[in-house]
């Protein structure tokens, strides 16, 4: 009788077939989770971009951004790529500084999009303005620069101090910080924001017994109304004079491009 062939026992096998594809899967999910998760709160790409291209005065040269427009293109597929889910994860002083950046960034693009142009105003679809225009890329789809500041914004946030930050390429708009937003300085950053638009007389200044304003606090100066006061009283401790006992102007708003 020849001998009985030997069969060779592999101790592994129940655990490659049972143990492997879900560790494999598991580590391929923390991988992706983690990379996903990975995003640069610091915006240190988008504050490279301002401080080489922005002035000052939050004067931007559009010239030669447009002509080295790669590392804009490069930080706004870096927003898109942010799911929503893990956006709503995110601390609130987290969310409010990207979607300011995002804002602000997309509106750099659209005008780096079409430069030469006088006013973003020349800009937009045939029936609607140009903050209709669906070219901003955002939590895997298009939006609008409208739904951005007026539909998540304004909306899911109490922060008038939003209106001194985002600048929509107008020479009236408040100036263009040379830095991104951040969550860790957005504090900071907004009050920082509101003196320095306050203080530009072009804008905002105290003539007399008249208080002249942005046109920004007429569009929306109910957003700055909180426990019975006024954007008037709101903006009243940035001035020496008495600005609520005073009458009140709104200033032309240039449309013009604020370009260097």
């Amino acid at each position: 009788m020849p001998p009985r062939p030997t069969r060779k026992i592999e101790m592994t096998s129940p655990m490659r077939t049972h143990f492997f594809p879900t560790t494999f899967f598991a580590l391929i999910a923390l991988v992706f989770g983690a990379s996903a998760n990975a995003f640069d709160h610091t915006h240190s790409a988008l504050t490279a971009i301002l401080r080489t291209y922005v002035n000052n005065v939050g004067m931007v040269n559009y010239k030669a951004l447009k002509e080295n427009r790669a590392d804009l293109e490069a930080y706004l597929k870096t927003t898109a790529a942010v799911s929503e889910k893990d956006f709503k994860s995110w601390a609130e002083n987290d969310q409010i500084a990207f979607l300011t950046n995002v804002y602000n960034a997309e509106t750099l693009q659209y005008i780096v999009d079409n430069y030469p142009v006088k006013s973003i105003k020349k800009l937009g679809p045939l029936l609607g303005s140009p903050w209709d225009e669906k070219n901003v890329d955002l939590f895997g789809g298009k939006t609008t620069l409208n739904k951005v500041e007026h539909s998540k914004l304004r909306e899911d946030y109490n922060e008038p101090r939003l209106h001194f930050a985002l600048v929509c390429a107008a020479k009236s708009c408040p100036p263009l910080r040379a830095e991104a937003y951040t969550g860790a300085k957005l504090d900071d950053q907004l009050t920082d924001q509101a003196k320095v638009f306050l203080a530009e007389s072009a804008k905002n200044r105290v003539e007399g017994d008249t208080l002249h304003l942005s046109m920004i606090f007429k569009w929306y100066g109910d957003d700055f109304n909180k426990d019975g006061k006024t954007h008037i009283d709101y903006i009243n401790p940035f001035y020496e004079a008495d600005t609520t006992k005073l009458s009140v102007k709104y200033t032309d708003y240039d449309w013009d491009l604020n370009k260097q």
